[in-house]
């Protein structure tokens, strides 16, 4: 196995020599200027050896590596709220559906319901359905005559 100062550090490992170094500032332990240095060498570190060096000459400096036992007991841990977080899911998912079927059926049931009223509203007068617009009334015919072709009081055919 690697040793444990050429292992590469995680983005949380840097996180917390970066939280150790601000403890140290407001101990009095370092400057403000020696906090910028050290965040920047911190942050840019890429092995466990490069955040120990960082935090050296700090009490109890040494940058911690989760034990075995931690992992485990971590992953322990997650499982059940992994199973929550897709029972969760499933739930949601289970309620989105039925909400989708049920507005589907009402919006089906909405469709007949104004198809029924848009029957009852157009009924003719007789009860019957009107099929075409109603007729605009005739005009009034001409005196002496009627409509043209028609023959005239005088028996000829008016053009």
């Amino acid at each position: 196995m690697a040793k444990r100062s050429s292992l590469r550090a995680s983005d949380a490992d840097r996180e917390r020599v970066a939280e150790r170094l601000k403890q140290a500032t407001t101990e009095g332990r370092i400057l403000a200027h020696e906090l910028e240095e050290r965040l920047a060498a911190a942050l840019r570190a890429r092995t466990y050896g490069d955040l120990d060096e960082v935090v050296a000459d700090l009490p109890g400096a040494r940058v911690a590596t989760p034990s075995r036992a931690t992992r485990t007991r971590q992953l322990v841990l997650a499982r059940p709220m992994l199973a929550l977080a897709v029972a969760v899911a499933a739930i949601v998912m289970v309620v989105m559906v039925a909400a989708v079927v049920l507005a589907s059926l009402f919006a089906l049931s909405g469709i007949w319901v104004m198809i029924a009223v848009f029957a009852l509203v157009h009924r003719g007068r007789n009860g019957s359905y009107r099929r075409f617009p109603p007729r605009p009334p005739h005009p009034p015919r001409p005196p002496g005559g009627g409509r043209i072709g028609d023959h005239g009081a005088g028996g000829a055919w008016r053009y």
